[in-house]
């Protein structure tokens, strides 16, 4: 079992049982594995949650990174491409991570940090598709950032119930976003 194999179990762990859950014994007997080994690759718990913040951090930002990217001319296209991303209930795994990341960030100020710099690379990078798609840079910011919040808002809601057509539902916020 490598680093980035304890970091991957870390973050399983994580959301499962949240940030307390996350022992070194729990892991190890999960991976069925000594906690020697856990101590070949790490100094001591606190270096694994901080590899843990990294290995998350990178990612978030690749996927943002990856999902902004735009051929000019194709700007709102690549906007509806990213509500539809980001508000879509595809990766209920990755969503439990986020949302034991962010409960870990309430009482930690490395994890606040951590959910602080993905926050602010979203919300830049969007901010940047809406400048340019066209939106003047004083709609640009506050779009970009009700597109996060809606977004993540639905992926974490059953709204279902609220429309008899959610995609139809979705769609229109969509176009409110990208096209007022």
């Amino acid at each position: 079992m490598d680093r980035d194999d304890w970091v991957r179990a870390a973050l399983n762990l994580l959301a499962e049982e949240g940030i307390a859950g996350v022992r070194i014994e729990l892991l190890a007997k999960r991976c069925g594995v000594t906690k020697g080994s856990f101590y070949w690759h790490f100094k001591d718990r606190q270096a694994l949650l901080a590899a843990t913040l990294e290995t998350w951090c990178a990612g978030r930002i690749r996927d943002i990174e990856k999902n902004t990217l735009v051929a000019p001319g194709e700007e709102a296209a690549q906007l509806r491409h990213a509500i539809d991303w980001y508000g879509a209930n595809r990766n209920r795994k990755g969503m439990a991570i986020e949302l034991a990341i962010r409960d870990w960030a309430r009482h930690d100020p490395q994890a606040a940090a951590s959910v602080e710099t993905v926050d602010l690379y979203r919300l830049r990078c969007t901010e940047r598709l809406f400048l340019a798609a066209g939106t003047p840079a004083a709609d640009a910011k506050s779009r970009s950032l009700l597109l996060y919040a809606s977004t993540f808002g639905l992926s974490l809601m059953h709204f279902a119930p609220f429309d008899d057509d959610p995609a139809a539902l979705k769609e229109k916020i969509s176009r409110y976003l990208v096209c007022s």
